[in-house]
């Protein structure tokens, strides 16, 4: 195995935080050979550790002809700017998300990787399409064994504040660009990849700056499921990640961090009974209330939410530039999201102008 040479532009809370330690144990197939950040410190700080090159500025790192795969991990605001500048330089690019900030980047950034796709490759880090929870989800939704599933629910939500650069509109912040680009994935995929309609609203409830930090999303999607999404940083209870509604059962998680996904269905061949309707006052119908009892079949699936590898987004690029093999995240499904988050901006700006 010949290890890519990355360089890493952004060294923060992504950088940093998630990247660094993702690729810890993977030295068979990324080589850590340059890095980038505004921060002297933290640059060479990062470089020492891994014995790469540091630079100032990204310009200086897309110079190195060594660099095969820049990593770019910067502020939201920048992620256009800085693929575009790696890309046009020939460098392939692994894109932190949100891809871009509104759709018309995002799509001019496609079009640009797509015109150069024989020299260069854009990947996105839309890491949590390998979350275990989510995977084995859509699994069970689409095996029929809770039937016909005509409603799906999402969640992430938590009770918390911060004061970083991700409550700044001018950089980007807020709960739309932080775990929106990830849930409103997990959304389309449950619809289908693509929606009919859509309701969006966001509130501002704990967060300082200027951003929001409560999302409610409903989408129809192009398979005919509802899909209700809510991001919230201002909820301070437990709620259930995933839940689905089927015409002959119910999903749902437990919640507990290694966790089941639990359901309950119609024990298999038995038809849901119902009585014939009546125009009788209620309590007259002899029939009142006397349904005849479903046979219930409950089930469950371990996800070891703990073990998941998120990383995984990491070994599926060096499979594509490497071996050939497809790269889980299609170009389309990453705009396809960040076209979602501009259309809830939009609906969002035109209720507040009235």
């Amino acid at each position: 195995m010949k290890p890519i040479k990355l360089g890493m532009v952004g060294l923060g809370r992504a950088g940093n935080g998630m990247h660094l330690p993702e690729l810890e144990g993977k030295d068979e197939m990324f080589q850590i050979y340059a890095v980038c950040d505004l921060i002297e410190e933290r640059r060479n700080s990062v470089a020492e550790k891994y014995g790469a090159k540091a630079y100032a500025t990204i310009e200086e790192l897309l110079a190195d002809p060594e660099v095969e795969i820049v990593d770019i991990a910067t502020r939201s605001c920048d992620h256009y700017k800085h693929a575009c500048m790696a890309l046009k330089a020939g460098k392939s690019v692994f894109l932190e998300k949100p891809i871009c900030t509104n759709y018309e980047d995002a799509k001019a950034l496609i079009e640009l990787a797509d015109s150069l796709k024989d020299k260069v490759t854009l990947y996105i880090r839309h890491n949590r399409r390998w979350e275990a929870k989510f995977e084995k989800a859509m699994e069970i939704c689409n095996s029929g064994i809770i039937g016909n599933v005509y409603e799906v629910k999402l969640t992430r939500n938590g009770f918390t504040t911060r004061n970083d650069w991700q409550i700044i509109d001018t950089y980007g912040g807020g709960q739309l660009l932080n775990w929106g680009p990830h849930i409103i994935d997990h959304a389309l995929n449950f619809a289908g990849g693509d929606y009919t309609d859509i309701y969006a609203e966001t509130r501002q409830i704990l967060a300082s700056g200027n951003c929001e930090d409560h999302i409610k999303l409903l989408m129809t999607g192009v398979n005919g499921r509802i899909v209700d999404m809510e991001i919230s940083s201002g909820c301070a209870t437990r709620t259930h990640e995933i839940m689905a509604y089927g015409d002959r059962g119910i999903l749902y998680d437990t919640g507990v961090e290694n966790s089941q996904l639990e359901w309950r269905d119609v024990k298999p061949g038995q038809e849901i009974p119902r009585l014939p309707a009546s125009d009788l006052t209620p309590g007259t119908d002899p029939n009142f209330k006397k349904a005849p009892a479903i046979e219930w079949r409950y089930g469950g699936a371990f996800v070891d939410v703990l073990g998941e590898r998120l990383d995984e987004t990491w070994i599926n690029m060096y499979e594509n530039y490497r071996l050939g093999k497809p790269y889980r995240i299609k170009h389309s499904e990453a705009l396809k999201v960040v076209e979602v988050i501009s259309k809830i901006k939009e609906i969002v700006a035109k209720k507040n102008a009235k």
